[in-house]
C-alpha cells in the first residue's frame, strides 16, 4: 500500500509546478500532446488499440455499489456498435457508499488527496492511446483530435483543477496558536485546528462530445477538496469515463482508501438517472456539460447542491475589417469545420456590416464575404481524407437533424455535403452549412444550432453588430466571441461589449490559434457572466464552493496535556 502522503511526496514537484503555472497563466503542459512513438514509445499505439478492441462486446471489468443488470448503449459514429456491457447501479447505493467512504478521505488531508489525484492522472496518461480509441469511437472525433483533446489536454485540465484545489485548501494554516494578553495575568492561549471538509457527494454528468475534457475539472476539483464523486456518463460516451473511473478506483484501493470514492452511474437511454442523482438530498455538488435546456433545469431544481454548468450558446464573430483577409478566412473556415462544429466554443453567428468588410484586397460586401468564406471551407475540405481528419463524424441524430433543417431553409450559400472515408465506410461525415441572414431574422439565429451550422448575418453597421452581440449573448449565453478589425476604436468597443455580455474575446485570429480551442493553465474557459456557464475552472468559486474549513479549538494547556 502507498499512503496518500507518500503519493504526495512522489508527485510533489509536479504539483508545485502546476500550482505555479496556475498563477502565471503562461504556456505549460504536463502531458505531451503528440501521439508520437518518440514520446510514448513504439508499442503504445498498437497496445492501446488492442486494449480498446479487447473491450468490445464484453462486460466492462468494474464493480459498482448496487450493481445489477448490464447495459450496452454505445455506437461508434464511425459506423459500428461497441457492445460493451456496463453494470447499472442503484443511485441510493452509490450515494450511501460514497458517504461511507468520506471520513477516511477527509482524514487524508489536502496534500494526500492531491497526491492520489496526481497518481490517477499519471496512470490515465499512460493509457492515452486506449483512451484516444475510446474517445474517437464514442464522440466521432478523428483520432489525432481524440488523442489530444481526450487525452493529454483533458489530463492537463484535470491537473489544473488539482492545482487550483490544492492551493485553495492549503491557503490557511492547519494548526494555529492564539494568545490574547490579559492585564495583570497570564495571556489567554488557545490551540486551534482547521480541517478542510468537503461539501458532500458530488455528481459529474458527462457529455457526448468531450467526455474527459469536460468532466475532468469537476471530477478532480471535487476529489481533492474532499468529496466523493459519482460519474454519470452520457449513454453514448460511457467508455472514456468508465476507463477513468476504473483507474481512479484502482489507485484509491492501493492507497488504503475506499474505491467507492469514485463510482460509475450508467443508465439505459431514458432512465433519467442524472436528474435522480442531482436532486438527491445527499448530493451537494453537480457538474454538468451539455444542453442549455437540461443545464437550466438543473440550476432550477437541484436546489440542495452547488451546480456548475457549461452549456453552449450563441458564439459570435464581429467582422469589421482586416489586414490579412486570407488569414481571416483560413482561420474561420477551420473553426467552423473542426469536429463538424460539435464544440461548445464553435462560432455560430458571424456579424457583417452592410457597408462591407474592409480588407487588404478591397472592401467585400456581405454577399462577397459569404462567398469567400464558402470558398475557403471548400478549399480546406477539398481532399476527402483531409476532410475526414478535420470534420470527424456526426456524433448523434440531433446534430444531423439540425444540419438538415438549416440546409433546407432560405439563404443557404454553402450546402452541406457528404464525405466518404474508405477506412470508415459506414461513418456519417458532413461538411458545414453556411446560411446568409439579415439582422431581422432573429428567430433563426437566436436559437442554438449545435453542430456544423453557421450564419452570416448582415447588420446596418459594426456599431449595430456590437449592440446585437451584447443583446443576444446576455440573453442566450455564449462561451466564445471574436472580433476582426484594424480600428483601435472598434477593438476597444468590442472589449467593452464582451465585458458587458460576459464572454471571453479573441481578437484578429489569423494564425494557428483558433477561437474554439483553449489551453489549460492559461485560458479562462467558461464564465459565470452569461447564461452559458456558471463558473470557469480558474474561478475561485469553482473550487471554493466545494469545501468548508471547520475549526476546533481548546485551551492551549489542555492541548499540551493531551499531547
Amino acid at each position: 500500500m502507498t499512503t496518500p502522503a507518500e503519493w504526495y511526496e512522489t508527485h510533489r514537484e509536479l504539483l508545485d509546478r502546476a500550482v505555479e503555472a496556475t498563477r502565471h497563466r503562461d504556456y505549460w503542459s504536463a502531458y505531451p500532446e503528440s501521439p508520437s512513438k518518440s514520446v510514448y514509445g513504439a508499442e503504445a499505439a498498437p497496445a492501446g488499440e488492442k486494449a480498446f478492441k479487447d473491450l468490445l462486446h464484453h462486460d466492462f471489468p468494474i464493480d459498482v455499489p448496487g450493481g445489477g443488470e448490464r447495459v450496452a448503449t454505445e455506437r461508434s459514429p464511425w459506423g459500428f456498435d461497441l457492445g460493451i456491457r456496463y453494470p447499472k447501479a442503484d443511485p441510493a447505493a452509490l450515494i450511501a457508499a460514497a458517504r461511507a467512504a468520506t471520513p477516511a478521505w477527509r482524514a487524508a488531508g489536502p496534500e494526500g488527496r492531491a497526491g492520489v489525484a496526481a497518481e490517477i492522472l499519471r496512470r490515465i496518461n499512460a493509457r492515452s492511446f486506449e483512451l484516444a480509441q475510446a474517445v474517437q469511437h464514442t464522440t466521432g472525433q478523428a483520432f489525432v483530435m481524440a488523442f489530444q483533446a481526450g487525452g493529454p489536454h483533458a489530463q492537463d485540465r484535470g491537473l489544473e483543477a488539482v492545482a487550483a484545489a490544492l492551493a485553495a485548501t492549503t491557503r490557511g494554516p492547519a494548526e494555529a496558536t492564539w494568545s490574547k494578553p490579559q492585564r495583570g495575568g497570564d495571556p489567554l492561549r488557545m490551540s486551534k485546528t482547521a480541517t478542510v471538509t468537503g461539501r458532500g457527494v458530488a455528481v459529474v454528468i458527462g457529455c457526448n462530445t468531450f467526455p474527459t475534457w469536460n468532466s475532468y475539472p469537476g471530477l478532480f476539483a471535487s476529489l481533492v477538496t474532499g468529496n466523493p464523486v459519482i460519474v454519470k456518463p452520457h449513454p453514448g460516451a460511457v467508455l472514456p469515463l468508465a476507463l477513468t473511473v476504473s483507474i481512479a478506483r484502482e489507485v484509491l484501493s492501493e492507497s488504503g482508501q475506499s474505491p467507492d470514492l469514485v463510482s460509475l452511474a450508467v443508465e439505459s437511454p431514458g432512465d433519467g438517472i442524472a436528474a435522480t442523482l442531482a436532486t438527491h438530498p445527499d448530493v451537494r455538488i453537480v457538474d454538468f456539460t451539455g444542453s442549455s435546456e437540461f443545464g437550466h433545469w438543473l440550476e432550477a431544481n437541484a436546489r440542495q447542491a452547488v451546480v456548475y454548468t457549461e452549456k453552449s450558446g450563441l458564439n459570435t464573430v464581429i467582422v469589421d475589417s482586416t489586414d490579412d483577409y486570407k488569414g481571416l478566412l483560413r482561420n474561420l473556415s477551420f473553426s467552423l469545420s473542426l469536429y463538424s462544429g460539435q464544440m461548445c466554443t464553435t462560432p455560430q453567428n458571424l456579424l457583417v456590416p452592410a457597408t462591407g468588410v474592409r480588407t487588404d484586397t478591397g472592401t467585400r460586401t456581405p454577399d462577397e464575404f459569404a462567398a469567400d468564406l464558402t470558398a475557403a471551407v471548400d478549399k480546406l475540405l477539398g481532399d476527402p481524407q483531409r476532410a475526414s481528419g478535420t470534420l470527424g463524424a456526426i456524433v448523434n441524430d440531433g446534430v444531423l437533424s439540425r444540419l438538415t433543417e438549416a440546409g433546407g431553409g432560405a439563404g443557404v450559400v454553402r450546402a452541406s455535403g457528404e464525405v466518404a472515408d474508405p477506412q470508415w465506410p459506414d461513418a456519417t461525415i458532413r461538411t458545414p452549412v453556411v446560411v446568409k441572414l439579415d439582422a431581422a431574422d432573429d428567430k433563426v439565429y437566436t436559437r442554438e444550432w449545435f453542430g456544423p451550422v453557421s450564419f452570416v448575418i448582415t447588420t446596418e453597421s459594426t456599431a449595430e453588430s456590437l449592440k446585437l452581440f451584447v443583446e443576444t449573448v446576455r440573453h442566450h449565453g455564449a462561451l466564445t466571441a471574436s472580433v476582426y478589425s484594424t480600428s483601435p476604436e472598434v477593438i476597444d468597443a468590442a472589449r467593452d461589449a464582451a465585458l458587458d455580455a460576459g464572454v471571453h474575446l479573441s481578437e484578429n485570429l489569423t494564425g494557428g490559434v483558433f477561437v474554439n480551442q483553449t489551453a489549460a493553465f492559461s485560458d479562462l474557459h467558461g464564465t459565470g457572466a452569461n447564461p452559458a456557464a456558471t463558473a470557469a475552472l480558474t474561478d475561485d468559486w469553482f473550487v471554493s464552493g466545494r469545501f468548508f474549513v471547520l475549526q476546533s479549538r481548546r485551551h492551549a494547556e489542555l492541548d499540551s496535556q493531551h499531547v
